[in-house]
C-alpha cells in the first residue's frame, strides 16, 4: 500500500508573503507620498514597466539574469517599496531583499493589479 502524503495547506508564496510588510494600496500611497528618501522598485519586465507603471518607480525585472547584481548595488539601510502585477513576484523579490540584508522593504499586496483596481474603486 502506497503512504499518502499530506500536503501543506498554505502555499510557499502565502508563507513567504506573510513574513513581509504588506501594504495595502492606500498605504502604499500615503508611504510613496509621506517616507522620506523611498525607492519604489517595479520588479515586471521591462516591456510590463514600459506599459505603465507607478510614477517615479524604477524597474528592476525579478526575473533578467542579473536581478540580484542590480539589487546589490543598493543601499541596504534605504526604505524600498516593491511591486510587480499580482503580487507573486515581488513577494519573492521582496523575500530576497530581506534576506539580503534590506532594513526596511515593503510590498504592495495584490500588486499593480491592486492599485488599480483600488484606483477605479475610489473614482465610482
Amino acid at each position: 500500500m502506497a503512504k499518502q502524503t499530506e500536503q501543506c495547506p498554505v502555499s510557499r508564496w502565502q508563507l513567504l508573503k506573510g513574513l513581509l510588510n504588506n501594504l495595502s494600496p492606500e498605504a502604499f500611497r500615503q508611504a510613496i507620498a509621506t517616507l522620506p528618501g523611498i525607492t519604489v522598485i517595479d520588479v515586471r519586465t521591462v516591456e510590463e514597466f514600459a506599459a505603465n507603471h507607478i510614477e517615479g518607480a524604477i524597474n528592476i525585472d525579478y526575473l533578467a539574469y542579473d536581478f540580484w547584481d542590480c539589487i546589490e548595488k543598493l543601499d541596504p539601510q534605504r526604505t524600498y517599496l516593491v511591486y510587480c502585477r499580482s503580487g507573486r513576484r515581488s513577494v519573492r523579490a521582496a523575500t530576497l531583499m530581506r534576506n539580503g540584508g534590506f532594513k526596511a522593504v515593503y510590498h504592495l499586496d495584490g500588486g499593480y493589479a491592486n492599485w488599480n483596481d483600488d484606483i477605479s474603486l475610489a473614482t465610482r
